[in-house]
């Protein structure tokens, strides 16, 4: 699923290109991608809506409209949104560019898709089709229930050293679980959650009540550090994930232990391990992490 770092990739890729751009028309072949409301409304309302701006939240993709409209996109497990141009082919959409969206077939499994009044499209590619597609008005949107009990982003400026620890009060749960909860933090998913620790010298199950000031102190900076890493890399496309121009990220050259069982741990020499939490595969140093 892509995290904060893929999904602020999307965002960053999007605000260059489509800013200031309306929407006039979209196509879908799977109506049920529309979560919010229902479709004969949803087209009815983004028919015609201006791009003011692209903002992220979490792991969701806001186009703020003009009107007060909000389209949400979330791209869930395989999702990615992209941007070009495509024609209908005998029902399949075929990019007119010969780069990255025509060859790459990650890039081709388009369910979703506006047309803008540059000629241009957002499309979104999603293999299991997994993706939500939302309109709101602003305010309901941010007094609904999934968006209003999102955490803090950890890249915000207003996201502090002390602002982190007032979070650990009367919180209790496993370093990974609790990492990956988006109403503790925004953002942070199964890729990022096991960097974040190893680089924090934290063990994945090691209880947070048991961390002391130095351990809060060290997941904190991780947690900035790793993000801003993943972000300047692109994101991470270990498997489906790809910018808005149908390009891979770099994130999984530069991880240093997700998916590295077996490799040997580039601080202390000892093998990589790999355990299951939260039905998640995670990968940790056995000497560098030690539980608590």
């Amino acid at each position: 699923m892509p995290e904060l770092p893929e999904v602020e990739t999307i965002v960053r890729g999007l605000k260059k290109e489509v800013l200031n751009r309306t929407f006039l028309n979209i196509w879908t072949d799977t109506l049920r991608l529309v979560k919010y409301p229902n479709f004969k409304d949803f087209k009815k309302n983004i028919i015609g809506r201006k791009i003011l701006n692209i903002q992220r939240r979490g792991k969701n993709i806001l186009f703020c409209l003009d009107k007060e409209y909000v389209l949400l996109i979330h791209q869930k497990m395989t999702g990615h949104l992209l941007v070009g141009k495509w024609k209908n082919n005998k029902s399949k959409w075929i990019a007119e560019n010969r780069g990255p969206l025509f060859v790459d077939k990650i890039n081709n499994y388009l369910h979703f898709i506006f047309f803008l009044d540059d000629g241009r499209q957002i499309a979104l590619s999603d293999v299991r089709k997994f993706a939500k597609v939302e309109l709101w008005k602003k305010e309901e949107l941010i007094n609904s229930k999934g968006f209003s009990s999102l955490g803090p982003e950890p890249l915000s400026d207003s996201f502090t050293l002390l602002k982190f620890k007032a979070l650990f009060v009367k919180k209790i749960g496993e370093a990974k679980k609790v990492l990956m909860d988006q109403s503790f933090i925004a953002g942070i998913g199964n890729i990022y959650a096991s960097e974040i620790l190893w680089e924090a010298r934290i063990h994945p199950k090691s209880r947070i009540e048991y961390l002391n000031e130095e351990d809060i102190k060290n997941l904190y900076k991780a947690i900035k550090k790793i993000l801003k890493k993943g972000i300047k890399a692109g994101g991470a496309s270990l498997s489906d994930f790809r910018d808005v121009y149908g390009n891979e990220g770099g994130f999984q050259k530069l991880a240093k232990v997700y998916q590295r069982e077996g490799d040997l741990c580039l601080i202390c020499g000892s093998k990589i391990k790999r355990i299951v939490i939260g039905q998640r595969g995670t990968f940790y140093c056995p000497k560098c992490q030690i539980k608590k």
